[in-house]
């Protein structure tokens, strides 16, 4: 199979597609590998690196389009990239068809594109591997990004989330208690701060419970509860989802007003619509924006700031799947594997019905 890893083009995106290593197994495995020039360098991949391992360097991207039959990519193309596919060809990438422009899907059916999405991928509608890793990612980044922006500086409170002798630490607030939620639990424990988590799931806030050896606070989340625990944070996060479909609005802008000038919402949510009212979507060059006095961090795909780490770790997720299609083909990998088959949400152009899959924890 003649396989593509183009560079990525939406704003602020820096992984890539397919790490050398793994261009070097397909190689092996009797495929050509094309990869676009500079693709991997903010990753820390240099074309030298895929060279070596047996890719072969194109120039420019409409080119690697023409010559590639089944493309690898990170996030969804953008609207000049689908100018450049062929019908019929096969695309793997974190698609995001809720977030996409209409035009841009109805350009995908045109040309006839069979999508596997790499966040839908499950063998069961209810635990999504690639996107668990890239949740890890971005949960483990969450004190690191509401440190910085709680400085008075960045219009924040002024608080240490660790708090020092004397002074009490920060508290922090996260709606959901899926894997970012708990990644996130796990790193604002680990500097000190207070942690709240409000789940859905009676079962998994007993998990919770007993991961974190009761150094959190667990509570159902109830509109009141939400509403009772924004009021005195100074950190919330949001880390709630529903797979395939719009993030539920769990923050409305009455619950901001009563909350402490200068506080924190990172709406990890952003990429599939925002769990708060107020939500809309940054960048990483102009991140924040404050409304109703709380600073917003609504940037979507926030592990795309640490390329090299979120590369291998969502390649280290992706890669059977990977393989399973460039060796058989998607119409035989999707026949003979479930997970393939959740994971795809368009065949030659035409759009596939949401698997059933688990409501947001």
């Amino acid at each position: 199979m003649r396989i593509g890893i183009p560079k990525e083009r939406l704003p602020g995106e820096q992984r890539v597609g397919l790490t050398p290593a793994g261009v070097g197994l397909l190689v092996k495995d009797g495929h050509q590998c094309f990869v676009e020039s500079s693709s991997g360098e903010a990753a820390g991949f240099s074309d030298y690196d895929y060279e070596r391992m047996g890719g072969t360097i194109i120039a420019s991207g409409s080119e690697l389009y023409a010559r590639s039959s089944l493309i690898l990519k990170v996030l969804r193309p953008t609207t000049e990239e689908i100018t450049w596919m062929s019908d019929g060809q096969t695309l793997m990438c974190f698609l995001g068809l809720m977030a996409m422009p209409e035009e841009d899907v109805e350009a995908l059916q045109t040309r006839k594109i069979t999508a596997i999405a790499y966040e839908m991928i499950s063998k069961d509608g209810r635990e999504f591997p690639i996107l668990k890793t890239m949740s890890e990612v971005a949960g483990r980044m969450a004190p690191y990004i509401a440190g910085t922006l709680l400085m008075r500086g960045n219009g924040g409170r002024g608080v240490l989330l660790s708090g020092v002798p004397g002074v009490s630490a920060g508290e922090v607030v996260i709606l959901g208690g899926g894997v970012l939620g708990l990644n996130a639990a796990r790193a604002f424990v680990g500097v000190g701060a207070k942690v709240f988590i409000l789940s859905r799931s009676l079962e998994r806030l007993r998990y919770l419970d007993e991961y974190f050896k009761g150094r959190i606070t667990t509570m159902i989340d109830h509109d009141f509860n939400v509403a009772y625990t924004t009021r005195f944070a100074d950190v919330v996060i949001g880390a709630v989802r529903r797979p395939g479909k719009r993030a539920p609005v769990v923050i409305t802008r009455e619950m901001l007003r009563t909350m402490r000038k200068g506080s924190v919402i990172i709406d990890f949510a952003i990429d599939h619509g925002g769990c708060a009212e107020t939500s809309c979507s940054t960048t990483f060059d102009n991140p924040t924006y404050i409304e109703e006095d709380i600073v917003h961090y609504c940037v979507p795909n926030v592990p795309g700031a640490v390329p090299r780490t979120s590369t291998h770790a969502f390649n280290n997720a992706a890669w059977s799947y990977i393989r399973h299609v460039a060796s058989m083909g998607p119409a035989s990998a999707v026949a003979q594997n479930n997970a393939l088959r959740i994971g795809m949400t368009m065949r030659s152009g035409e759009l596939l019905e949401s698997q059933p899959v688990a409501s947001w924890q």
